[in-house]
């Protein structure tokens, strides 16, 4: 398999696909790589090399016991990028990985870096607090974690059903995908997953996101049940200072299975922009 050694001697994996211009991708919690194959072949197809890592601690990464938080997921980030001399990117991130890529630019700047993609995205803060009484309260992320250390098998079952809005009136979701969820979930080791949710929930990431100074799409689903987009995307945008914006109607979190052909012509549509 292609993997880096990252300084602290942990082996990060990562596929590398097609030639071109440049684009990386970073998954959403609890799911690895493959959870961007079908955005990665129709780049490819269309002349883009792309590149997506597995986070430490999940699918075929190490299972580490530390680092599990926004500034190690942005430091490997890091590693890969210097170690592939990656230059002129366009940075994608989904969810948590719309988080790494914002520590990523907080923390390593945007020489390498021409343009973002944040869907789904975490930032700038999830977790209510007396500054964002908005968030979601610490009560929510606390079952999180009680449920995955009771059974995650069963959790990860559960959770893909909002994670695609199959539990909504009417939805076509096939099973085939909640299994495929379910089947990359269960590749996360059980403490990066458990340390990953504070990570995606306590981080502020508004001070990353003002050190933006390349052109950043903002897209998100109407309908995601998983991270708010009046919460996240809407206060991310007007902090952003060269932001596009699409938003989905009726869209859940997982839109880049469902709404896979809309957003893929999006992301196309962006990248050549």
């Amino acid at each position: 398999m292609p993997t880096i050694r990252l300084r602290d001697g942990h082996e990060i994996y990562y596929k590398d696909w097609g030639k071109g211009p440049i684009v990386t991708f970073s998954h959403g919690w609890p799911l690895n790589a493959d959870a961007w194959d079908g955005q990665m072949l129709f780049l490819a197809q269309n002349g883009y090399r792309v590149i997506a890592h597995d986070r430490r601690g999940h699918g075929r990464s190490a299972q580490t016991s530390e680092r599990n938080d926004m500034n190690g997921y942005a430091d490997d980030l890091a590693e890969l990028i210097e170690t592939l001399d990656l230059r002129d990117i366009t940075m994608v991130g989904h969810s948590t990985g719309g988080g790494e890529v914002a520590r990523y630019i907080g923390r390593h700047g945007t020489d390498r870096v021409i343009k973002a993609v944040l869907l789904g995205a975490v930032p700038p803060i999830m977790l209510k607090t007396d500054a964002n009484p908005e968030g979601i309260p610490i009560e929510v992320f606390d079952g999180l974690r009680r449920d995955i250390v009771r059974d995650r098998s069963q959790f990860y079952r559960n959770f893909a059903l909002p994670f695609y809005g199959a539990n909504r009136p009417g939805a076509q979701v096939p099973q085939s995908l909640l299994d495929e969820f379910w089947l990359l979930s269960m590749q996360a080791g059980l403490k990066n997953a458990y340390d990953c949710i504070s990570s995606f929930s306590e981080t502020d990431f508004t001070e990353d996101l003002k050190k933006f100074d390349i052109p950043t799409l903002v897209a998100h689903g109407e309908d995601d049940q998983i991270v708010p987009i009046q919460d996240t995307a809407h206060k991310s945008a007007r902090i952003l200072k060269d932001v596009r914006e699409i938003y989905y109607p009726g869209a859940p979190h997982g839109l880049t299975a469902t709404h896979a052909d809309r957003f893929n012509a999006d992301l196309l549509a962006f990248l050549r922009s």
